[in-house]
């Protein structure tokens, strides 16, 4: 065999060999560029060293690729994105959630977090004194009483008629004109206290005294159970505030940070938005009393409310607009399935669960 031929072979069993699906892709780069942003607890700063879930998370898969890491602080997830996308950074890492319109211009890893947005109030002893007035007007307009209100004119309404047809012809009677008008209003009259109170008077007619008896035990049941639930309402309200849950978002000023997907979701629900630089100027804004909420990724908003905002502020409602965090690439980037490897590594070793519970404190 001659040695050009030999080198033919050896050339085609290479080309072959790369060519397997199997084949063990290529290393990756010795040092990194990591784009991140604090967002406490995932990406926080203690004594000029960044820390959390997102970093620690990192450092375990760059130890299983070989890597060392050089991070760079953005200010919002729109910087970090961009640094991804023009490739000042190879990959960005933090707080940022897989969404259809993200995916169409960056190639995102395994999902290395669930979460969701959530909202933020403050607390019952940073609200001020309530307004009596205020609430009682409140109540007074809300859809409860609108529709005890209309049965109540329907309760009324009714029986007046029935009477005024068997009583305005008794000599004597409740009703003292047999006309329509105004005997009508003596009847309404009459019904409206019967059903509030009692019957200051009673018809003359028989079967006019029957309604009336039963209409007295339909008064009784009706202030009974309508009382009921005012003070249900009543109570309610003075145990939620005015926020809890996202159907009680619009019109609300809701502050959260600057090209988020939940600012992008309060401009669907019509909520009056300030989009701030930082999640911590949107904290501020709360507890200055300059927004009514925050709404933000929901293990960002337990954590605050656990530890600087303990006391001061509090968590409104369940988890909605569920949501992954992941990390994130420039499209077509080949080190994402090296990182999906090594996420799946973290998870089957019981590192995951290590850090997870080092950082939320329970799985």
């Amino acid at each position: 065999m001659t040695q050009s031929v030999r080198l033919l072979i050896l050339v085609l069993l290479a080309t072959f060999l790369i060519s397997q699906p199997n084949a063990r892709a290529d290393p990756a780069p010795p040092s990194l560029r990591v784009a991140t942003r604090v967002v406490a607890p995932l990406v926080q700063k203690t004594n000029g060293q960044l820390t959390g879930f997102s970093i620690d998370l990192w450092n375990a898969v760059a130890a299983r690729l070989g890597a060392k890491t050089t991070f760079i602080e953005m200010g919002d997830v729109n910087s970090l994105l961009n640094s991804v996308r023009t490739g000042q950074a190879d990959l960005g890492i933090s707080a940022i959630s897989i969404t259809a319109e993200r995916d169409k211009i960056f190639d995102f890893s395994q999902p290395m977090l669930s979460a969701g947005l959530q909202i933020l109030v403050r607390g019952k002893s940073d609200q001020g004194a309530p307004n009596p007035l205020q609430g009682f007007m409140r109540l007074i307009l809300s859809p409860m009483i609108l529709v005890w209100l209309g049965i109540a004119a329907i309760l009324i309404v009714v029986p007046a008629h029935i009477v005024w047809l068997l009583e305005r012809r008794q000599s004597g009677g409740i009703i003292p004109d047999p006309r329509y008008f105004p005997g009508i209003f003596h009847a309404l009259w009459w019904a409206a206290g019967t059903l509030a109170t009692q019957a200051d008077q009673m018809p003359r007619q028989w079967l006019a005294r029957a309604v009336a008896i039963l209409w007295m035990f339909t008064g009784v049941i009706f202030v009974a159970y309508y009382t009921a639930q005012l003070t249900a309402a009543l109570t309610v309200a003075q145990i939620q505030g005015d926020i809890n849950g996202p159907d009680d978002l619009p019109g609300k000023r809701v502050a959260t940070t600057r090209g988020s997907t939940a600012a992008a979701f309060l401009k669907e629900q019509h909520a009056r938005v300030e989009e701030d630089a930082s999640i911590e100027q949107a904290y501020q804004a709360l507890l200055n009393g300059t927004v009514d909420a925050v709404v933000f990724d929901a293990p960002v908003l337990l954590y605050f409310a656990e530890h600087d905002g303990k006391g001061r502020v509090q968590i409104a409602g369940t988890v909605f607009k569920k949501e992954d965090y992941g990390i994130v690439f420039a499209e077509g980037n080949p080190l994402r399935k090296r990182v999906d490897e090594a996420l799946l590594e973290l998870r089957e070793d019981g590192t995951y669960e290590r850090l997870y519970q080092k950082w939320f404190g329970a799985s």
